[in-house]
């Protein structure tokens, strides 16, 4: 009787399984929440009648900051440019791990202009797609520039040189800092 049982028990158990897998593909299976398939919520760029505008996408809450980011106080000014390269100091140590992270950011977001030796003689430049020539990071001026000076302009920018604050975070931007220093200035003297 047992053995009767387990292998109608078996058998019911193997239907159940087999009956389960569709090998067609040909439906998704069973819907329960309609809601979870067709999205009540509004795309980005469609329009919301919830809002005064009239937009989905809403810029942000004046004065909110993005998570990771400290505002920066100095602005793109040649005086402000002096404030920041006589106050501040590289909070990095000078280690094998911060210049190679340091390289790899140049490498994204710097050698395009001022080239892989920091000469000013980046791709954009040598091709004729830019004109004007990129700061050379070698030239007497760059040598004896501070930290300070270097994290600014990477932050706010100079000249034509547009501000990369907002692409690179701010420990990034001082290990920039140290292989320009350490790397590309020490080979070139």
């Amino acid at each position: 009787m047992r053995r009767k049982y387990y292998l109608i028990i078996s058998l019911a158990g193997m239907i159940g399984l087999l009956s389960s897998c569709d090998y067609r593909r040909n439906t998704t299976g069973w819907q329960y929440f309609d809601d979870m398939a067709k999205s009540p919520a509004y795309e980005t760029y469609t329009p919301n009648p919830n809002f005064a505008d009239g937009k989905t996408m809403q810029p942000p809450v004046e004065g909110t900051i993005p998570r990771e980011m400290i505002p920066y106080p100095y602005k793109k000014t040649d005086e402000d440019r002096l404030i920041a390269a006589s106050t501040l100091e590289n909070p990095l140590e000078i280690t094998a791990e911060n210049l190679e992270r340091g390289k790899k950011m140049y490498e994204i977001y710097c050698m395009i202009c001022h080239g892989p030796q920091g000469d000013g003689k980046g791709s954009l430049y040598t091709s004729g797609k830019y004109t004007y020539p990129p700061a050379s990071l070698l030239s007497e001026k760059m040598m004896g520039a501070t930290d300070g000076d270097f994290y600014h302009v990477i932050t706010a920018g100079h000249g034509i040189m547009a501000e990369h604050g907002s692409m690179i975070r701010p420990d990034d931007r001082w290990k920039i800092t140290h292989y320009v220093r350490n790397v590309l200035q020490a080979q070139a003297e």
